[in-house]
């Protein structure tokens, strides 16, 4: 089935911010980048979650936006988080990021201020309204405190530039719901649903495993896409101890940044309230790297 959101199908790396001394640290940010591009990564999304958009300033926020799609050049898509449970703050981060060249925009569901179903409604309206942008809806109701329901999305659907969803529900069944209804591009928003969500019609995957292993993670798509199920498997199996790590040891981005150091590709520094992992749960994710042939 033809969705309308095809250009982002397949692996989205969800970045992490480096800092180095409370700063973002461009230079390593660029050499992430190119791991990134050099691997076949099909889009890039910064300062999201995984990038510790609640922490950095605006100016940063939009710095690092900039930044990003001047480094790929055109080399891979680019889908910067521009959400905010301010509508207003939302417009005006998107439209910067329209304005610095991303090719969509990744808008979390307003989030501590709960809206109604309309609420969710009216906001996503207001960006598709003021933004050329393909929006995608960002549904992560374990982090935003409020589930966007399925009859929301499938109404917004109709709206021509709201082309995407991450959906990070963790619900098989609102996926299928979403995907039956509607031809929004559906990517899977957690990384050890990704081989589920694409055998139900999702697209690709939205992954922060991906920062450490895209090649692997890219595999997985293209024998879901193929109908390789054995081959996916074997992907996924591969894949699931690091993916159940990278976000089951403690709070994301916490772990994938304590990663990313041991391999020599990250300070490993987080902005508070990220505090790093205790030294039992660094042990364990060693141990996880090691048996993954990484350590």
């Amino acid at each position: 089935m033809s969705t309308r959101g095809e250009a982002f199908a397949g692996l989205s790396v969800a970045l992490i911010t480096p800092l180095r001394d409370g700063r973002v640290d461009y230079e390593t940010f660029k050499q992430q980048i190119e791991f990134q591009v050099e691997a076949g990564t099909r889009c890039l999304c910064p300062v999201g979650t995984t990038g510790e958009s609640p922490t950095l300033s605006h100016d940063e926020h939009e710095r690092v936006i900039a930044f990003v799609v001047e480094t790929v050049a055109g080399r891979c898509k680019v889908m910067p988080g521009t959400g905010s449970n301010s509508t207003a703050e939302a417009v005006r981060l998107t439209l910067s990021a329209e304005r610095a060249g991303a090719d969509a925009a990744l808008q979390v569901a307003p989030y501590y201020n709960k809206p109604t179903q309309q609420g969710f409604f009216e906001h996503y309206r207001r960006l598709a309204e003021e933004s050329s942008l393909p929006q995608c809806i960002y549904n992560i109701p374990g982090r935003t405190g409020k589930n966007i329901e399925p009859e929301t999305i499938i109404r917004l659907a109709e709206i021509p530039n709201i082309a995407l969803v991450k959906e990070a529900t963790g619900s098989l069944d609102q996926a299928s719901q979403i995907i039956a209804a509607t031809d929004l591009t559906v990517l899977c928003g957690d990384d050890s649903l990704t081989l589920p969500m694409m055998a139900l019609g999702a697209r690709g995957v939205v992954s922060v495993v991906g920062n450490i292993v895209p090649r692997d993670v890219i595999a997985l798509c293209a024998a879901m896409d193929a109908g390789d199920l054995a081959a996916a498997r074997s992907c996924h199996f591969k894949l699931f101890a690091l993916c159940r790590d990278m976000l089951g040891l403690s709070t994301n981005p916490i772990p994938v940044k304590a990663a990313m150091q041991l391999l020599g590709r990250d300070t490993g520094e987080l902005l508070l309230p990220m505090t790093p992992l205790e030294p039992e749960q660094l042990a364990m994710l060693k141990k996880s790297l090691t048996a993954y042939g990484l350590l």
